[in-house]
């Protein structure tokens, strides 16, 4: 039976390798061993930033239901349980794009915290 040499899967994940690490800067682009730990570590950097991108989002959002929530002279917290005892269920994400986009709504539903909360 004939040998089996592995010159294919080596030039094929080699190539897999190198073209993940295209742009990169210098030899990191070039050379399989830096590419290789360029796109390991660059690999870790983005399943890190999956996580981080549902906290920013969070804050962001939670940002600007309190600015909104200033405006109409309530804090974000006295806001939200507000909310929770008059018994709308809205998202922090739906809050903010109300808050952005429709400040009679917005106003509405602070009205309602506020009554909820008396």
């Amino acid at each position: 039976m004939a040998r089996i040499k592995g010159a294919m899967m080596t030039r094929k994940r080699r190539k897999k390798v190198l073209k993940l690490s295209k742009g990169y800067y210098g030899a990191k682009s070039k050379h399989f061993k830096m590419a290789k730990q360029a796109v390991m570590k660059s690999g870790q950097y983005a399943y890190i930033g999956r996580k981080q991108k549902k906290r920013e989002f969070r804050k962001l959002w939670i940002t600007r239901i309190s600015a909104g929530c200033k405006m109409n002279g309530m804090n974000y917290s006295t806001f939200i349980n507000g909310l929770n005892k008059a018994g709308i269920t809205l998202n922090r994400k739906m809050l903010s794009e109300i808050a952005i986009n429709d400040a009679a709504a917005f106003t509405a539903l602070t009205e309602k915290a506020k009554a909820a909360l008396k």
